[in-house]
């Protein structure tokens, strides 16, 4: 469970991306015909509109191009499509505390406190108690908790804020 690599959903990443870019594009009031006029080369309208659509791959020296145009870093937009398709760290998994886990007392989360129970048993003394849940781990959780994937993030999150303070 631990080392698996995140996958990519393509689509969605680029769905997100247009609709980043589009979203972009009409908070400066501009059509993408003004904002193709903006650009260094020579790209259709049609084109323009399949990458807001997400119908088709942006290179990254086009990405950059385009954000250029609008003003904004490349790097913040693609901060932010990722934060909207995985939903939360950079890597993709989530932060737990197997502690914090353990002292809720919330009904629907006994299948995860038993689950984190088993894990802190498994640890060696002076090992972290935080673990990282990727997404499929997050789903099968969920599922255990009978919760949707959504829920059991959002309640993971509001322990680790309860746990830190």
């Amino acid at each position: 469970m631990e080392d698996s690599t995140v996958q990519i959903d393509t689509a969605a990443y680029q769905r997100v991306l247009g609709d980043e870019l589009r979203s972009l594009r009409k908070q400066r009031g501009w059509t993408r015909k003004e904002l193709n006029r903006r650009l260094q080369s020579d790209i259709s309208l049609q084109t323009l509109a399949t990458y807001e659509l997400g119908t088709r791959q942006c290179s990254v020296v086009r990405l950059v191009e385009i954000c250029v145009a609008l003003g904004v870093p490349a790097h913040q937009v693609l901060a932010r499509v990722h934060e909207r398709v995985f939903g939360d760290t950079p890597t993709g998994h989530l932060p737990v505390s197997l502690t914090a886990v353990v002292s809720d007392t919330r009904p629907q989360l006994l299948p995860l406190r038993r689950w984190a129970q088993g894990r802190l048993a498994q640890l060696v003394p002076g090992q972290s108690t935080e673990v990282h849940l990727d997404l499929p781990a997050l789903e099968y959780m969920a599922q255990l908790c009978q919760l949707s994937t959504v829920e059991l993030i959002r309640t993971l999150r509001e322990l680790e804020h309860h746990g830190h303070r």
